[in-house]
């Protein structure tokens, strides 16, 4: 990958990287506040991703209603998302029409209008969204057992907020959040696209350059102690199918072992977690899906590991077939997890692995929106996006040695949470 990235930081402390492609009249500028889920206390559980929806409300420059239909008429499109350490806001449109991007985000940066009627209705907006949510027993089974796994840390609850804070989070709880966090110093700028990196960092700085600088954010604190055993949940709700998850501490993603984790996960359950943007490809090679999916014993059978700030979460996760049972899956799994250690992955498999994983890496960044989410991730959670320049010349220096002492670290009966969700018995 050629390292035409251009790293620089304004006055006011706002970070824009950039990065020219010059393949289509195309662009993607995006802004990361490094704000989400982990920066709230009980009581504002939610907070970062109700203020996400209200930065759609409007401003004075850009009334409600209006910046829709002057983004699409340009030929472009826009979105936002909130993660538990960042929230992240895109647009993707003509290079020649980008300066729209620029002028909107500088502007609500500062400007976003939070009335007390747009904040009721939208309260109305994301409890349906959160109870819609519970009617998912893949949710209901996260959130107790993320729930159980983090008991310090702020990982322990989930992004869309506890319903008993969604009811009583006030207007100035919203405004003061933004106010806080929405500042130049805390957000990251990248812009990927038909442009020339010296052209575009002036365009930057002559929209947001006057933005006045806010107070440093406060560093979460709360580190979640050592796990001392097992711990397992049962959450029983509506459905016709059984859920089950081994979520295993995984270390966060700056962390030297998390490069060696994925790629075990690549070997042993046929998945790729170099970011959040990559494909899921087929694993029915892996031996994960042989011992649970080929045995009948589950439906579908894969891992998970997401890249964080913090130490986070390996999960293993299977959907239970009918007629089949929690305890005949779990068994299988913990059975293929002894086999693991007992005759640990091959060279062959170790080259399958990595070859999967460059694959969905390279395939997550071949759009520019792509290589723009990459960037901004890596720089939101890494602090540096140096990590994706260089992190497919570091997976290929993974030896055997490696998996198999990562493997012994973190696949533990003792530092895991496991799960079962079972569907309620109907009678009648």
């Amino acid at each position: 990958m050629t390292n035409s990235v251009h790293k620089t930081t304004l006055d006011n402390g706002l970070t824009i990287v950039l990065k020219e492609m010059h393949h289509a009249p195309v662009a993607s500028f995006m802004i990361w506040y490094r704000v989400g889920s982990r920066h709230e206390i009980p009581g504002v559980t939610g907070v970062s991703h109700w203020v996400e929806h209200m930065m759609f409300k409007g401003t004075p420059t850009f009334p409600n209603g209006s910046l829709d239909g002057m983004v699409s008429r340009e030929g472009g499109f826009w979105n936002a998302f909130t993660w538990v350490d960042f929230t992240a806001y895109y647009e993707t449109m003509p290079v020649s029409k980008i300066d729209l991007a620029l002028q909107l985000e500088a502007d609500r940066m500062v400007n976003t209008i939070m009335t007390p009627d747009e904040v009721e209705s939208e309260r109305t907006v994301i409890i349906s969204e959160r109870q819609m949510y519970e009617n998912d027993p893949s949710f209901q089974l996260n959130e107790e057992l993320t729930a159980a796994a983090f008991r310090v840390h702020p990982y322990h609850h989930e992004i869309i907020g506890d319903l008993a804070d969604l009811t009583t989070i006030s207007r100035d709880d919203l405004y003061g959040h933004y106010r806080r966090h929405y500042v130049p110093n805390n957000a990251i700028i990248v812009a990927v696209g038909d442009f020339t990196a010296s052209e575009m960092q002036q365009r930057i700085a002559a929209q947001f350059g006057s933005l006045t600088t806010g107070k440093p954010a406060n560093p979460v604190t709360r580190q979640e102690p050592p796990q001392k055993g097992e711990r397992r949940v049962v959450v029983q709700g509506p459905g016709d199918t059984a859920y089950l998850t081994a979520a295993y501490r995984a270390p966060a993603a700056a962390h030297p072992d998390y490069l060696t984790l994925v790629l075990l996960n690549a070997a042993f359950a046929g998945g790729s977690s170099l970011g959040m943007f990559g494909g899921g490809g087929s694993n029915k090679s892996s031996r994960l899906y042989k011992a649970l999916v080929n045995t009948e014993l589950a439906a579908s059978a894969y891992g998970s590991l997401t890249p964080t700030i913090d130490p986070y979460l390996y999960s293993i996760n299977a959907v239970v077939q009918a007629g089949r049972t929690l305890a005949e899956v779990e068994t299988a799994l913990d059975e293929e997890l002894a086999q693991l250690e007992s005759t640990p992955i091959t060279e062959q498999e170790l080259a399958k692995a990595l070859k999967r994983a460059k694959a969905e890496f390279v395939l997550a960044g071949e759009s520019i929106t792509g290589q723009a989410q990459l960037l901004g991730m890596t720089e939101a959670v890494i602090g540096d996006y140096a990590w994706y320049e260089t992190v497919l010349d570091r997976l290929s220096t993974i030896t055997l040695d490696d998996i198999e002492r990562v493997r012994a670290t973190y696949l533990r009966p003792s530092q895991r949470t496991v799960g079962w969700y079972e569907p309620e018995v109907v009678t009648g």
